[in-house]
């Protein structure tokens, strides 16, 4: 038995019978909210938006490359449903959803759209109902040309909207984008990403990221009042991104050495991940004169974190090694003078906006940040000299009006880009779909008004194999990881 076959012995979650007009929603993403799937801000992103389009009303699937040790399809309430692809292959590499990418990637996008067309799609259309596909990043890319060949093939491509995602430019040299162009809607996350993706003959839609209602939640003024009493006299500035020359590890380290130097007592606080760059950074840490250390907080929450931050006086950076959780990030975001999120090449910067979003003070690079006004609500960085750093986090720091006022237009511009606004006032005005199931009712151009149901042609004896999707009904070949 293939994967083909083997995915569809899977039974998907009782789903009460259907009334009315109902929408689905199908995310494709190897990164998810289950700890094995989470690997950096895909995960956040989809988390997000899966969140927001079930809570809007709309009957929303994520298939994921989730924990083996769950369930394969979880209802996680009336109208948010997980599925865990790819598990048997997960279960030999427990290092994570990147763990065994290539082989996941080649099932993934062999056995899901079938699957998919067959127990969800091809229902829904039968029954004269929309359905949105929303893929994300490289790893999904040949899963959406396989999708849109099956839709083809059933007589019910124009039943469907398929959009693709890009999030940074991992990948790219893997992609058909002839195909994909051809194929989906493509999308990305800020305007520097569609002028990246312009050298590839796409033109996409900018749909920004967003945060969850939990970004906007009270900070814990006793913690951050404990924080800033535990780390009185030090210049604090703090940085959480994975270890890759990218993210300008080695400028903030150069710019916390400037900061000694002048006698500001600095202490960098940082979160880094478990790449090899790492080594470079603490090297060149150590070659400045740094003193630096390792601390780790025993629970989640903000009080654990700021418990851990004791005897520190001698440090001037130290490494956490624990997670740091979202309400931890929280006290941290708002009790530092500054947030580095100074990437030279960011396609869009959650760091930055959750920093914003706490109150706190983001320095970001000029890239993919589209959130950000320099000197009203954040701080930009344009070139890799740390006295450019200095002088704008020095002149700040001295000036509490204006770092007060800057806090403050910094959290209100965040809320512009909370999921709630992205989804009704981007995402959905782009796919032509209304912002709520009530205004869908109420609307003459609704889908399922327009639409007579569709008799879809039978799938089950199809044997897709090796998928690579062409746009005329052809029979398919697939070349996985390279175009």
């Amino acid at each position: 038995m293939d994967a083909v076959e083997i995915a569809r012995t899977r039974e998907l979650p009782t789903t009460p019978p259907k009334t009315g007009w109902v929408m689905q929603f199908h995310v494709l993403s190897f990164e998810g909210p289950d700890r094995y799937a989470r690997a950096g801000g895909i995960a956040s992103r989809v988390q997000g938006l899966v969140e927001t389009l079930a809570e809007s009303g709309y009957e929303t699937h994520l298939w994921l490359v989730g924990d083996p040790e769950l369930p394969g399809n979880e209802r996680r309430d009336e109208r948010l449903i997980f599925h865990r692809w790819c598990q048997w292959i997960s279960a030999h590499h427990p290092g994570g959803v990147y763990d065994g990418e290539l082989a996941k990637e080649q099932d993934y996008c062999a056995s899901l759209p079938p699957y998919l067309v067959d127990s969800c799609i091809g229902p829904q259309v039968a029954a004269g109902q929309p359905v949105v596909v929303l893929a994300e990043e490289w790893h999904t890319a040949h899963a959406v040309l396989h999708l849109d060949w099956l839709l083809r093939r059933a007589g019910i491509r124009d039943r469907v909207t398929l959009c693709w995602n890009a999030n940074n430019t991992f990948g790219f040299d893997r992609i058909d984008w002839g195909r994909l162009r051809e194929a989906a809607i493509v999308t990305t996350v800020s305007r520097y990403m569609r002028q990246r993706m312009w050298a590839f003959g796409v033109d996409p839609i900018v749909i920004p990221n967003g945060l969850g209602p939990e970004a906007y939640s009270r900070t814990s003024a006793q913690q951050v009042q404990r924080l800033r009493e535990r780390l009185e006299g030090r210049a604090v500035l703090t940085k959480m991104a994975r270890f890759d020359p990218d993210k300008r590890w080695l400028h903030a380290i150069h710019s916390v050495a400037h900061l000694k130097a002048e006698g500001s007592a600095p202490l960098l606080i940082a979160r880094g991940g478990h790449e090899a760059h790492g080594t470079e950074v603490l090297a060149c840490a150590r070659e400045l004169g740094l003193r630096v250390g390792e601390r780790a907080a025993l629970r989640a929450g903000g009080a654990s974190l700021v418990e851990a931050l004791q005897d520190v006086a001698d440090l001037d950076v130290v490494l956490i090694q624990s997670h740091i959780d979202a309400s931890a990030r929280r006290v941290l975001f708002r009790g530092a003078d500054a947030v580095l999120a100074n990437s030279a090449h960011e396609p869009f910067g959650l760091v930055g906006l959750e920093t914003m979003a706490a109150g706190g003070v983001a320095c970001t690079g000029g890239t993919g940040e589209d959130y950000v006004i320099p000197g009203r609500n954040a701080l930009v960085l344009q070139t890799e000299d740390p006295r450019e750093f200095l002088r704008l986090f020095e002149r700040l720091r001295g000036d509490p009006a204006a770092d007060l006022g800057l806090r403050r237009a910094a959290r209100r511009s965040s809320r512009d880009f909370a999921w709630s606004e992205i989804v009704s006032g981007t995402l959905l005005p782009h796919l032509g779909v209304p912002s709520s199931v009530s205004q869908a009712a109420r609307s003459d151009l609704t889908l399922a008004k327009s639409r007579a149901p569709a008799k879809v042609r039978d799938l089950r004896s199809w044997s897709p194999g090796r998928v690579r999707p062409a746009v005329s009904p052809a029979a398919p070949e697939l070349s996985v990881g390279a175009s």
